[in-house]
């Protein structure tokens, strides 16, 4: 189901690290983009372990942003809206930048939301509105994961991987 564009033009941000990409992360984009102008902040090779939940390989920024790049272009071209990917390089990321209106963030990170609020009011510059979106389920009914995908349990689609796991 597509999400209608908002009327009004506000300045989005969403991070992650995006390892890989997955029908949950689309659907956060997919959020953003309806609501306006996108910056998906990217989390640097060297802050990605830092952030994770989960001790594993993550795949070098490059790859991540290329990969990134090839989900958001056919999203943002529906909603006829213009985003960039920067390279986030600690936690609070790019969302304490005074131009964002809106933090996008999934369930597990809003309390990240709450704290760039406090830094953001520190700075004396206005709360961002924080969207959750929830997640997205597998199959299975147990939400997708980049970690489920990695560990080969399912797909980025959230479909059983072939091997019967």
């Amino acid at each position: 189901m597509r999400t209608e564009p908002e009327s009004v033009e506000l300045h989005v941000a969403l991070g992650g690290t995006f390892d890989p990409v997955h029908d949950g992360h689309l659907a956060l984009i997919e959020q953003a983009l309806a609501m306006g102008q996108l910056t998906v902040g990217l989390t640097s090779d060297g802050l990605a372990p830092e952030t994770r939940l989960v001790d594993r390989p993550i795949t070098p920024y490059k790859q991540r942003h290329q990969q990134l790049t090839e989900a958001v272009d056919p999203i943002a071209r529906c909603f006829d809206r213009p985003y960039s990917i920067e390279r986030l390089t600690e936690p609070t990321g790019i969302a304490t930048a005074p131009q964002f209106d809106v933090l996008i963030v999934s369930p597990e990170t809003r309390s990240g939301g709450d704290r760039i609020n406090a830094l953001r009011a520190a700075a004396g510059d206005s709360p961002l509105r924080i969207r959750v979106i929830d997640h997205v389920d597998a199959i299975d009914g147990a939400r997708i994961s980049s970690t489920r995908i990695v560990a080969g349990e399912i797909d980025v689609h959230g479909n059983r991987q072939p091997s019967g796991r």
